[in-house]
């Protein structure tokens, strides 16, 4: 069988695997939760039950359907990192808004295929929103049960263009607080937050640029065919990949997207 022709039974076990992890999480979403810290030298990474719940679930029904397959999950690492199909997952892109009761956090499930990303989903489970690609198009999922296809929007340029960033905090380094504000002083609109959530209003044609530094590849990866088969681009600052984490710029419009990527470069 070949790897094109798997693609449908990929998504189908992603949307399984969406819901185990909404099961696991919503229990302690708004609720008094214990929030660890993993960073060191006085920063803070929360992790809390939800986060590894959700990944234990993951990790168990991926080990019992694909046990060949590899694994890379933000909470537990790596399992058989070198085989062909690896799953990324973040069990909660977004868990510093999970912990204020924003729900604007979402489940990342990702697959590469070698470095390609294949599909990817993300689930809202508290909002019962879904975003996630197929093989050509990418679709939604609300409330209402009701799927439909979804499309970047045309922006001619940054002077049109609504731009989000998580936290202007994470531009640290005087190269990329340089970058981001050239780009950030030509924008008409710019919010922050959102985490995932953003990536997946611009695949809906609400938001128009993204732009991030210090991702992970768990971070980014499940987003990446969900932007590109809505219509849009995801790459590095520099125009490479971004499946590997890093700077990344996401654009609903290759004309905004080659505009923000001279004046980061």
């Amino acid at each position: 069988m070949s790897r094109r022709s798997e693609i449908p039974a990929y998504i189908a076990a992603a949307h399984e695997l969406a819901d185990l992890a909404g099961s696991a999480i919503l229990p302690h979403f708004r609720r008094r939760i214990r929030v660890d810290n993993k960073a060191m030298a006085g920063g803070f990474d929360p992790v809390t039950a939800a986060d590894r719940a959700a990944e234990r679930a993951i990790s168990k029904a991926l080990a019992s359907r694909w046990p060949d397959h590899g694994l890379e999950g933000e909470e537990y690492g790596h399992r058989n990192p070198d085989a062909r199909m690896r799953w990324i997952i973040d069990p909660i892109d977004g868990t510093r808004a999970f912990i204020l009761g924003l729900p604007i956090w979402g489940t990342l499930i990702g697959l590469m295929d070698g470095g390609s990303p294949v599909i990817g989903l993300m689930d809202q489970p508290y909002t019962r929103e879904r975003f996630w690609s197929g093989e050509k198009a990418s679709y939604f999922r609300g409330a209402d049960g009701k799927e439909r296809r979804i499309r970047t929007r045309s922006c001619a340029s940054l002077a049109d263009a609504m731009l989000t960033s998580t936290d202007p905090g994470l531009f640290t380094s005087a190269g990329d607080q340089a970058g981001f504000a050239a780009v950030k002083s030509r924008t008409r609109v710019v919010r922050y937050g959102g985490d995932c959530y953003a990536y997946c209003l611009l695949a809906a044609g609400f938001i128009d640029i993204v732009v991030e530094t210090g991702l992970k590849p768990y971070d980014v990866v499940a987003l990446i065919p969900i932007v590109e088969r809505a219509g849009g681009r995801v790459t590095t600052w520099d125009g490479g990949p971004a499946a590997g984490g890093g700077r990344i710029i996401a654009a609903g419009d290759a004309r905004v997207h080659e505009e923000a990527m001279a004046l980061l470069a």
